[in-house]
């Protein structure tokens, strides 16, 4: 820390030690300089200030006597590290960002049935960090210049490759674009296309985030149904056939798991050939389709260069590394590379390197095989372990859907739940119209534990049992 905004008014007459002391103070209990922060030097300080040395000196003790700093004497003064916070009456006590879509607090690990979370033993931690190790060493002595904002070409080449391989794609390298995860994506979309005021078609059930996104940048969210060939494009075309946008996971259908059929996507794509409409495919699970064959993407039919293909490597890999991509329509290219320098360059340029190494060495669709085996095994082991009728339970995705009962209240369950350290979601919160909210939870199958399966399923149905007796009561 090599500067403190610190003003004090000498024509007050006030001790200046005192303002110099009053102020840090203040700046560590509201937790403006956190625990561990280095403060500068008395000399440093003192030539900011215009003041002595000993002044400074003096407010240094004086805050060492009230156990906020530490000095450590030739390594510097340090801000103390357990500290208590007193935040401002004005500023409310942080939450977590969207409590209805992210239930689990950030920066923990896992929990059990948590759903959006890839598997936290099945990570190849020892092979990332020596692929990361070399790929570091040697950017370390690169050039120093300013990246790439559309994203490293190592990685958007191996992701074209990956593409025509696992999806069926054909693209070239300066199609794709890297961003910070899908929510990235979708915020760069929203400035290129200029959408703001226009209509969007989402699924419904469908991802909650994607719904207060775009409400958030100003579109009017049109919820279509959902049946069991996926996304019912007539109503839609009935609710807002002039829709500037559709948002669709085609492959597996969040949250319910079925794929969009082949006569549905080539009404979608009509759709949006004949209205100049956009489809943005969110892929959010790749090739990772535990039952059959994935079927191919979206965008392999798409003629006219209307759908948007978007893709994470947050369910594959991990939440952590912060790396999506899109596959643009040749028109679209020059616009979205411009609104991506302008507003959302591509992240960690270490991070891109990597992940580029890791697939290019066959890494990557190594750790997909191995993720798949996994995963069949732990849906099979909890589906066993859950004492209800197979027809109510589901595969969807990475998770088992358990439907319940009209009437029973999900989200009450799944706050419940959090006392025994389980994190099922809601089905619930997936509905954007309440009169077609279905209840039901997900149960991620990713991050099980090797031993007491039965004994959290026992928990989870005793919960289920209490709310569903207090509904009928």
């Amino acid at each position: 820390m090599r500067e403190l905004h610190i003003v004090l008014r000498r024509e007050t007459g006030g001790s200046l030690v005192d303002q110099i002391a009053t102020a840090i103070g203040l700046s560590i209990r509201q937790g403006t300089l956190y625990a561990g922060a280095r403060l500068p030097s008395w000399r440093d300080l003192a030539i900011q200030l215009g003041v002595a040395r000993g002044t400074v000196r003096a407010a240094y003790e004086r805050l060492i006597d009230e156990q906020l700093i530490v000095s450590q004497g030739a390594a510097g003064t340090f801000v103390a590290q357990s500290l208590p916070v007193h935040l401002p009456p004005d500023i409310p006590t942080p939450r977590n960002p969207l409590p209805e879509i992210y239930q689990h607090p950030f920066g923990e690990p896992p929990r059990v049935f948590q759903v959006g979370v890839p598997a936290q033993d099945g990570f190849p931690g020892k092979l990332w960090s020596r692929v990361a190790a070399q790929v570091a060493s040697e950017a370390a002595v690169g050039m120093v210049s300013y990246p790439d904002p559309r994203g490293e070409l190592p990685l958007r080449t191996e992701i074209a490759a990956y593409l025509s391989v696992a999806r069926g794609m054909s693209c070239s390298p300066a199609q794709i674009v890297i961003t910070s995860g899908y929510s990235g994506a979708l915020g760069l979309l929203v400035h290129a296309l200029e959408l703001k005021g226009k209509a969007a078609w989402l699924e419904d059930p469908g991802y909650p985030l994607s719904r207060m996104a775009l409400a958030m940048a100003g579109m009017t969210p049109v919820p279509v149904p959902v049946t069991a060939e996926g996304l019912d494009v007539e109503e839609g075309i009935a609710r807002a056939g002039d829709a500037a946008l559709a948002i669709v996971t085609a492959g597996q259908q969040a949250p319910l798991g079925m794929t969009l059929s082949l006569a549905r996507r080539h009404r979608l794509l009509e759709w949006a050939a004949s209205g100049c409409g956009w489809i943005v495919e969110d892929d959010y699970l790749s090739e990772l389709q535990l039952t059959g064959r994935a079927a191919p993407a979206l965008a392999s039919l798409d003629r006219h260069g209307r759908v948007i293909y978007v893709g994470t490597f947050s369910k594959t890999i991990r939440p952590g590394l912060r790396l999506g991509f899109m596959v643009l329509p040749p028109a679209l290219v020059e616009r979205v590379g411009e609104v991506a320098a302008a507003l959302a360059p591509a992240g960690s340029v270490a991070n891109q390197l990597a992940l580029a190494e890791f697939m290019r060495k066959g890494h990557y669709l190594r750790h997909l095989r191995k993720m798949k085996r996994l995963y069949r095994a732990r849906a099979a082991a909890l589906q066993q372990a859950l004492p209800v009728p197979a027809e109510a339970v589901t595969l969807a995705g990475l998770a088992l859907l358990l439907r319940l009962p009209v009437g029973c209240d999900d989200r009450a369950i799944a706050h419940r739940a959090d006392a025994f350290g389980l994190t099922p979601a809601p089905l619930s919160v997936w509905y954007a119209d309440p009169a077609r909210a279905r209840p039901g939870l997900l149960l991620g199958i990713t991050n099980l534990p090797q031993e007491g399966v039965e004994a959290c399923c026992a928990h989870l149905m005793d919960l289920i049992g209490h709310q569903e007796d207090e509904a009928a009561s």
